[in-house]
């Protein structure tokens, strides 16, 4: 699953400007870009003026919505799937895979190119590439 180009931009600004802030997410939605994003000591309101403020490029452009990912986590890097091994999550897919378009299961698996999900029907792979969005759902 690659990032959008505007995520790409965005984790660009931020490392030098915001080092420890992860950017879990950045998408356009009409003429708007939510960002969610994650910090080792937690995601609060001054963090999110302080990293409005340092997008203001991105904001000549767009609006911009700036938060923390919440109890349901958007998964977008291989690395975020590997950390939450053992824990449940959504993953939909571009096309049908399997016949389906959405898994629901325990994350059993992560490599550098595919999510493996003990889903209710079977255990399934999934290449990042074919994923459209998935999120870690609460138990």
């Amino acid at each position: 699953m690659s990032a959008q180009p505007i995520q790409e931009e965005i984790e660009q600004r931020l490392a030098s400007a915001q080092p420890e802030v992860e950017v879990l997410l950045a998408e356009v939605v009409g003429d708007t870009v939510r960002l969610y994003i994650d910090h080792p000591d937690g995601v609060t309101l001054a963090l999110c003026e302080q990293v409005t403020h340092d997008l203001a490029e991105i904001r000549e452009r767009y609006a911009l919505e700036v938060s923390s990912p919440g109890n349901r986590r958007p998964l977008t890097k291989p690395d975020h799937f590997r950390r939450y091994l053992g824990r449940r999550a959504t993953v939909r897919t571009r096309e049908r895979h399997d016949d389906r378009r959405s898994f629901t299961g325990e994350l059993v698996g992560a490599s550098d190119d595919e999510v493996t999900i003990a889903a209710d029907t079977g255990v399934v792979t999934v290449a990042y590439a074919d994923i459209h969005r998935s999120n870690l759902i609460e138990e």
